[in-house]
């Protein structure tokens, strides 16, 4: 088997030189770095061996995403595409690879089986056990949304002040008869109305943070929060959020409905159409996200900056790999933008 030093030796280089050639071109001229490539192809070197590299170096090469859904999810899901769009946005991984490492429900995570530097965790419940798996290897995370872990930096919002706004936008147009919809509570399968003690053991922080604010809100104003229907899609899409919402809105007579993400909101929107509800006249809609699709739809949604999520989270896990402090936690602000999807109450 050809090695580096048959290279070296041949083209009359360093091994340092060849190494140069094949992981740090800018070190050579282009001459140099033409000749060494010649001469390996010559004699059949393949290149330094990744394996031995990565052991060499104790690094990878590569961050993992760990996202609580399949990896389609990651590809159509509105604000994960932000938040995966901020993440490589940072320079860095003009050398590093990214690596999707998705948690379908009731799935262990064979992915972490491979080689990460470290990861970046995007809203898993509370108590995943794959949570304890990255924290008995090591591995260096930071943590976009959920959950909360002692030791360990998190990207966030502030979840419950912004669901309050969601609700209070719609009490000052005199809305006083809500629904809610929300993606998930628990990940065990559930879908349809759910009651306090549901409630109670929600398992995702930041559902929970929300379903927690329009209580705020609603009590405040009133209203007794368990007669305000909510109802759990039991999944992130439309595919499962109108459903839900044709029941919601079948079942319970609301003028307006206050979503935990866009998508739901959106899934609203379909339920209304199909039930010949005209928006805003019979029902308001308001989001949460002011995902790309909001504006097309005329969603009036909260805004959350997901792309910079993405790319802060990276932020502090390059420098938690660096060996730096552990960085402070990051609360960034969100907005109401109004848009047509809600109006006064009629």
């Amino acid at each position: 088997m050809v090695t580096m030093k048959d290279v070296a030796q041949a083209a009359g280089v360093s091994q340092a030189a060849v190494s140069y050639a094949y992981n740090r071109p800018e070190k050579l001229s282009a001459g140099q770095r033409q000749a060494i490539m010649e001469t390996a192809a010559r004699l059949g070197y393949a290149g330094p061996n990744a394996v031995g590299a990565s052991l060499r170096s104790g690094r990878s090469g590569a961050i993992g995403v760990m996202l609580m859904d399949t990896l389609q999810y990651a590809f159509t899901d509105p604000s994960t595409r932000c938040l995966l769009e901020g993440i490589v946005r940072t320079r860095r991984f003009d050398d590093l690879a990214l690596t999707l490492l998705p948690l379908p429900r009731g799935g262990e995570q064979a992915a972490l089986r491979g080689l990460v530097d470290g990861v970046i965790v995007h809203s898993l419940p509370d108590d995943h056990p794959a949570l304890l798996t990255l924290r008995s290897r090591g591995i260096p995370i930071v943590v976009v949304d959920a959950p909360r872990l002692p030791g360990v930096p998190l990207v966030g919002i502030p979840d419950r002040a912004a669901a309050r706004e969601q609700v209070e936008h719609l009490l000052g147009l005199g809305h006083r008869r809500l629904g809610i919809i929300a993606e998930r509570l628990v990940p065990d399968g559930f879908r349809g109305p759910v009651d306090a003690g549901r409630r109670a053991r929600c398992a995702e922080r930041v559902v929970r943070e929300r379903i927690t604010g329009y209580q705020e809100a609603c009590e405040a104003a009133g209203l007794d929060f368990d007669r305000v229907p909510l109802v759990e899609a039991g999944g992130f899409d439309l595919a499962a959020g109108v459903p839900a919402a044709l029941g919601l809105l079948s079942d319970n007579d609301v003028t307006a409905v206050v979503a935990t993400s866009d998508t739901m909101a959106i899934a609203v929107l379909e339920a209304a159409r199909q039930l010949d509800l005209r928006v805003p006249e019979d029902l308001s809609v308001v989001g949460f996200d002011d995902a790309p699709e909001a504006e097309p739809h005329g969603l009036t949604t909260i805004r959350q900056p997901m792309v910079h999520k993405g790319q802060l989270a990276a932020e502090l896990l390059f420098a938690l790999l660096r060996g730096d402090p552990r960085p402070d936690d990051v609360d960034l602000p969100t907005e109401l933008v109004r848009r047509r999807t809600s109006g006064p109450c009629r």
